[in-house]
């Protein structure tokens, strides 16, 4: 089966910055006036490529077509959140989705696009390397870089779309490829990370400088994600195993401070394995320029509309009231749980203009602040420089911890892992724990970081587990959710975009 895959080009002077701890960007030049094999032949013009293929990363949030924010994009899924906005109506998609009507029309049709595109850029790295340029060691490490990005992007469109389109060359005329199974997608990407890691070419934690690249414990990372959504019990050990070897870096460490994690001074700190960064300096970001470099939308995104100020944010009319926090997501934390402030912005003693499902309970790690779009010179609402947490040592802990009972490791090591996690949200310890244990210190510690609908979802299969997608997502007392979860909601629908460009290819049983 074969699906139309769309040559995507980088055109223009484009700038993105890779690093977090200096204002340095590195500069994407479309290569004009010379051949591709005589341009892509130093280190420098082999680094312009490797930023390129970063850049979408950047772009699902508002990529000027859409805004599906992946964080946004997922918690509309679960249980934590509603998807708000000014009505029904607003950005509709997310309703459908929400309520798992979703269709050819309303589902997540730009991610496609953005993703493809990354593999596109990915795979042009792969090649420009081959070529031979620059030093053996540099373009080692572009390639490296290369690969795991593209199994990333590939690990959404997986997540999300389940049955894509897959190559790992680029395409020539007329630009298909083969539309897989899940199945078949996973069983293809996994020898490819295993690969990557086995490599050793990528290093455990990058210079404060370079922060930004994918390293080889975000390849751990994404390994341990794939490998324990798909409940692949025969790759658990190797998961496990390399848990293990991160907690083992002195690299790598929780953060003392659970609030500070979301402040500009928390980004890429001892905790931090894996972000997107943002930046509002020098942000060439605005509404013609959607791809450019520069801040996130996101704080925009969920936050009350007509605020007078107060609270560290000038706000005005700028906040557009999606993702509205459930009341049952604030009452889940308990009193002495510190994680409840920084997940939770409480506005409920402040007045502004209501929108659809408030509940003056907004997300807390992304909310807004003047402060982190205070030096942009273009449109501020679209320039937030709030990092995009991807992964975290305390998913490190809780993944050993999950893995530890899944491979009848030591129930005593497992709790010492969840232990160290409640220990920071000052929480006392428990004496054995459970997977129910687990998975429920994973919601109260990843709420609202794009986690919980994909936990919800894997343990369908996790004997023991009580809290799934079946028994959690169902009608609410809201009237809000009148549908539920079911299996075949798993993979949401292609794009009737995409239907339309390829009559061959086939969509998703939603």
């Amino acid at each position: 089966m074969n699906t139309k895959i769309y040559k995507m080009f980088f055109a223009g002077v484009v700038a993105f910055s890779l690093t977090a701890c200096s204002d340095d960007f590195l500069e994407v030049q479309n290569p004009t006036g010379e051949p591709l094999e005589e341009y892509y032949t130093t280190d420098e013009h082999l680094s312009e490529a490797v930023t390129s293929a970063y850049a979408p990363l950047h772009w699902p949030d508002w990529d000027g077509t859409a805004y599906n924010d992946l964080t946004c994009d997922a918690e509309i899924l679960g249980d934590d959140f509603w998807v708000g906005g000014a009505s029904i109506s607003d950005n509709q998609h997310w309703h459908k989705l929400f309520n798992f009507e979703g269709d050819g029309n309303n589902t997540l049709a730009t991610l496609w696009g953005d993703f493809y595109s990354g593999i596109k850029r990915c795979n042009d790295v792969i090649m420009y390397c081959s070529w031979g340029g620059g030093t053996p060691a540099n373009r080692q490490s572009y390639e490296m870089q290369a690969r795991l990005l593209r199994v990333y992007y590939y690990n959404i469109l997986w997540h999300y779309y389940g049955n894509v389109p897959f190559y790992l060359e680029n395409l020539s005329d007329p630009y298909t490829a083969p539309q897989l199974k899940a199945d078949e997608i996973y069983n293809l990407l996994l020898p490819e990370l295993e690969d990557i890691i086995a490599s050793k070419v990528l290093p455990m934690r990058w210079s404060n400088a370079e922060a930004g690249r994918v390293s080889q414990a975000m390849a751990y990372m994404l390994f341990a994600e794939m490998v324990m959504y798909q409940n692949d019990s025969e790759r658990y050990p190797k998961a496990l195993e390399y848990m293990k070897q991160i907690i083992a870096d002195s690299n790598y460490s929780l953060h003392p401070d659970f609030t500070n994690l979301w402040d500009e001074t928390g980004e890429w700190c001892e905790e931090s394995i894996f972000e997107i960064n943002y930046d509002d300096d020098n942000a060439q970001r605005d509404w013609g320029t959607a791809l450019f470099a520069g801040g996130t939308v996101f704080p925009t995104l969920c936050s009350p509309n007509g605020w007078s100020g107060g609270d560290g944010w000038d706000g005005g009319n700028d906040g557009w009231g999606f993702l509205p926090m459930r009341l049952e997501a604030y009452e889940m934390y308990s009193n002495d749980d510190k994680r409840r402030e920084a997940t939770c912005w409480d506005v409920r003693s402040y007045t502004y203009t209501e929108r659809y499902q408030d509940t003056h309970i907004w997300h807390g790690k992304y909310r807004p602040q003047s402060k982190n779009n205070q030096d942009c010179p273009s449109s501020k609402n679209l320039n937030y420089n709030n990092n995009k947490r991807i992964y975290r040592y305390a998913e490190t802990l809780l993944n050993a911890a999950e893995l530890l009972l899944q491979t009848g490791g030591s129930m005593s090591e497992a709790a010492g892992y969840v232990n160290e996690v409640r220990a920071r949200a000052g929480l006392p310890a428990l004496n054995g724990v459970t997977i129910d244990d687990i998975l429920n210190e994973r919601h109260l510690e990843f709420c609202g970081e794009g986690k919980r609908y994909f936990d919800l979802v894997r343990a369908e299969g996790i004997a023991g587990a009580t809290q799934k997608a079946s028994l959690v997502l169902i009608p609410d007392k809201y009237n809000y959710r009148t549908n539920s979860w079911t299996p075949s909601k798993k993979h949401i629908p292609l794009a009737q975009s995409e239907l339309d460009a390829d009559p061959t290819l086939v969509q998703n049983n939603y």
